[in-house]
């Protein structure tokens, strides 16, 4: 039987990563549909991302092996995962626009196709977007600016 190695792997990755964060909400509260506990949204992302990731690899069998992996893209490696790790510590000391701004703006070089303007102008957007949606929309106790600034 034949698969496609790059599909294959790609959808078992996504499983293991599902079954990490399904795994991560067993101690989370449930709740109902209606009444969504902390552990609800999680494990329906879990879920769909398990979902997402067979269908990918049941789709790989039976075509061809297709090329190779190729290179490891470190650059971006070396921003996206330092970056994501700063947000996670950062949030609550400098507030949730500023380490949006600075993940936003840090993993937009990942790529080598990025300017400095349009890397600027999507950072600023993606934490005005996630400022509206989680603190104005649904209401979430995250400081905007941290504790050194008190206008929000």
């Amino acid at each position: 039987m034949t698969a496609n190695r790059k599909d294959l792997v790609c959808g078992l990755v996504f499983i293991v990563i599902g079954l990490l964060f399904a795994l991560g909400t067993r101690d989370l509260d449930m709740g109902t549909a209606t009444r969504m506990g902390p552990g609800y949204f999680p494990i329906v992302l879990a879920g769909l991302l398990i979902l997402v990731g067979a269908i990918i690899a049941v789709r790989a069998l039976g075509k061809p092996a297709g090329e190779s992996f190729g290179e490891v893209p470190w650059r971006a490696f070396f921003l996206i995962i330092p970056a994501l790790v700063f947000f996670g510590f950062a949030v609550r000391q400098v507030g949730l626009m500023p380490a949006v701004f600075i993940v936003a703006l840090a993993s937009s070089f990942s790529s080598t196709k990025m300017t400095v303007p349009l890397a600027l102008t999507l950072s600023a957007v993606l934490a005005c977007f996630c400022a509206l949606v989680f603190v104005v929309g649904l209401g979430l106790p995250i400081q905007l600016f941290g504790p050194w600034v008190r206008f929000w």
